[in-house]
């Protein structure tokens, strides 16, 4: 929350400083820190807060190569306080450095502040505090974190040319309709003639888009509009994924992909010495509205003193071979390092299907814009091929 703070410096001028801070109290502590004389706080309204975009990767980085140098925490988190050029950024580390000095934990000062430091990375910190091991706990959120980070890459760059073929077909397609068509339609008319069925609706359509090409444009983008919203509502979402685990292939995928996340994150806490149960409950976010609740029952059962291996097969949340991996997680006892390796094991599927789906979908997609445009261009020039056929 943004306050605006009335206050008198040391020259006892009057000046007015916005500030980020929880609340009324904690923007009073800041600008005493500042050597402020506070005159009076109020929420600063009608203007909208910068959130800070603290990237965690690099700040846990550059944590971890401060405390394994020998800084303690507070020198640490000092030091990167005052490298710190965002300002949104830096009053968040300014805020952490003042809980430090006020004796609170790193974990507890991490979640004062949940817009910059998600659940998932407190829970590490404070899984770690306990053995005094935060450089290791930091190090292992990171490789998760760009475990992620790397299976999102992939998916994004597999569909990034699909889509660029998908949009430049689009918009051939468009301008064949909505400017060459047209043009043929005009010729057509002052040829006389009767044309065929398929040219003659194709010429309907160019003539339309010339003639209302602005009104189109407009109740295409108001639908295209009321489309996004409907597809952002959890309920759609929901319906999408209901639809999509049908589908043989993808559905299958899909919960890899699930499975995937859950393992990774659940063994990374486990490693950092988090309970079973409570791993369960902070990553139920993980999984689409359809498999949460299936974990929550899962929980409930390990909770009652059922196995995990048991409990993750009943709700299906298992393969065949992370079912096999677990039970040998469970007897060997390293259950969070097992969790781990099943997530690398889906990650590797997941990649071979999307290298494969790839290779396919590309051509297919350029066949099929090709046969429109193809089916379009013929269409056009088809009574010319018949006038040309009569003068012979």
């Amino acid at each position: 929350m943004r306050f605006r703070v009335t206050a008198l410096d040391a020259a006892s001028a009057t000046a007015i400083h916005e500030m980020e801070a929880l609340d009324e109290q904690d923007a009073r502590r800041q600008a005493a820190a500042r050597g402020l004389r506070v005159l009076a706080v109020d929420i600063a309204r009608f203007r909208r807060s910068r959130r800070a975009k603290l990237a965690l990767v690099p700040f846990s980085n550059e944590l971890i190569a401060l405390l394994e140098a020998g800084l303690t925490l507070v020198e640490a988190i000092d030091a990167l306080t005052e490298k710190e050029r965002d300002e949104a950024v830096r009053t968040v580390l300014e805020g952490l450095r003042r809980r430090l000095y006020e004796g609170q934990s790193l974990s507890v000062a991490l979640g004062e502040f949940p817009s910059s430091f998600s659940a998932l990375y407190v829970a590490t910190v404070r899984a770690s505090e306990k053995s005094g091991a935060i450089p290791e706990a930091l190090r292992r959120y990171v490789a998760y974190q760009e475990q992620i980070n790397l299976l999102k890459k992939r998916l994004i760059n597999a569909s990034i040319y699909p889509l660029v073929l998908l949009a430049t077909g689009l918009l051939v397609v468009l301008f064949l309709v909505g400017y060459v068509v047209p043009r043929f339609s005009g010729i057509y008319e002052d040829i006389g003639g009767e044309l065929p069925f398929a040219s003659k609706m194709l010429m309907q359509w160019g003539r339309l888009l010339d003639a209302h090409g602005a009104a189109i444009f407009a109740g295409f983008v108001i639908l295209l509009g009321i489309l996004i919203n409907v597809v952002m509502r959890p309920a759609t979402r929901a319906a999408a994924g209901r639809l999509l685990l049908r589908i043989p292939s993808l559905g299958r995928q899909a919960q890899i992909y699930q499975l995937a996340r859950l393992y990774r994150t659940v063994g990374m806490l486990l490693r950092g010495g988090l309970p079973v149960v409570t791993a369960f409950e902070m990553t139920r976010g993980l999984l689409t509205a359809n498999s949460q609740p299936r974990l929550a029952a899962a929980t409930r059962q390990v909770r009652e003193g059922q196995s995990l291996t048991d409990a993750l097969t009943a709700q299906g949340l298992t393969t065949p071979v992370a079912e096999r991996m677990l039970r040998v997680g469970e007897r060997s006892g390293n259950m969070g390092e097992m969790m781990e390796r099943i997530a690398a094991f889906y990650d590797e599927e997941l990649s071979r299907f999307v290298d494969v789906a790839t290779r396919l979908i590309e051509p297919a997609m350029m066949a099929v814009i090709g046969l429109v445009i193809g089916g379009i261009v013929v269409l056009m020039y088809f009574p010319i091929f018949e006038l040309a056929g009569s003068i012979r």
